[in-house]
């Protein structure tokens, strides 16, 4: 390897008991980047209990000669063609090449995946992260260049917000558990297939995210049907102690009636019924199928921002999705 740690710091692969030590890590960093937390201890934990995410192949942290976690990496795949990492560094040690060593060590799995990948595939290594001077430098010395911008948005509701108006013939009612998990992913995954980046999900995997995680509220999840059809849904949790609408689905047959304000509209006032007055949610800045204008309209603001890298390992047939299929 070209970088190495500096002396009194080792790598090692993590073990559960350092969760909360990683996650503490990590909300160092996000306060730096964002003047607030912005990934959960329980967003780590579904993580590290993934099926398909291994700790002692997925992760490494770096401590110092005191027993100190002060890095952190992971990654994640898919069909060995796209391919994500996460590193963060505590603050008080960003510039002293500990970044640099652990992207030397992602840049080695990443190598390992390229012949594991389907033949004439394009094959990309990607991340995101807040804006920072520090960061950025860190990211584009490793070879990612930004490609995209994310937004999270938010509404601060002073009052119940407007009654939804529904389109003609659509009944809504909330999640069955036992009964709609498999119309919900496929409605999930058919509407996202519009949205940049989309790459088929694994119903198992998308359950262990959305529906076992702890603190699941089934009630929250809003489904929409015409007749018999789910034509959209919104799937809703707390986070940070505010509203955020994880998902927000209108398969195309439905789209530009109405039915996504109104699946919003609804989603607002169910909170706000709760007593929480803060919304919020995650959305490409150039969403293909208009969703930031739909946002806009409902009164949401951009209040962070997010940069999306890449690098190519390979060139070849782009897997994901990168512009609506007509």
């Amino acid at each position: 390897m070209k970088d190495t740690l500096p002396q009194g710091f080792r790598v090692r692969r993590p073990i559960m008991g350092d969760l909360k030590a990683v996650h503490h890590l990590i909300e160092l960093n996000d306060i730096a980047e964002f003047s607030g937390q912005d990934i959960t201890l329980e967003d780590m934990q579904t993580l590290w209990t993934t099926p398909t995410f291994h700790l002692d192949k997925h992760a490494w942290v770096v401590e110092s000669s005191d027993g100190l976690v002060v890095a952190y990496a992971d990654v994640e795949q898919r069909e060995h063609a796209r391919l994500f990492t996460f590193v963060r560094v505590h603050p008080e040690y960003q510039g002293h090449g500990i970044g640099e060593y652990l992207y030397e060590l992602v840049g080695e799995w990443a190598t390992q995946q390229i012949p594991l990948a389907a033949p004439q595939v394009r094959v990309t290594l990607n991340t995101f992260a807040g804006g920072s001077e520090a960061t950025r430098r860190l990211i584009e010395s490793a070879g990612l260049r930004e490609i995209r911008r994310s937004w999270r948005m938010e509404i601060d509701m002073e009052e119940m917000p407007p009654a939804p108006q529904w389109p003609e013939n659509i009944m809504l009612r909330t999640f069955v558990p036992g009964q709609d998990e498999l119309a919900i992913f496929k409605t999930v995954e058919s509407a996202f297939e519009d949205h940049f980046g989309h790459m088929p999900g694994n119903f198992e995997e998308w359950k262990h995210w959305v529906l076992e995680r702890e603190g699941f509220d089934p009630t929250l999840f809003f489904l929409a049907f015409d007749g018999q059809q789910l034509a959209g849904c919104s799937l809703c949790s707390y986070e940070l102690g505010n509203g955020w609408v994880n998902t927000l689905a209108v398969l195309r047959p439905w789209r530009k009636q109405g039915l996504g304000m109104a699946l919003l509209l609804h989603s607002f006032g169910e909170f706000y019924r709760r007593g929480k007055s803060r919304v919020g949610l995650g959305v490409d800045s150039q969403n293909l199928t208009g969703a930031t204008r739909l946002y806009h309209r409902a009164g949401m603001h951009v209040s962070r921002e997010y940069i999306s890298y890449e690098k190519e390992l390979r060139d070849g047939i782009e897997l994901s999705t990168q512009a609506i299929a007509v």
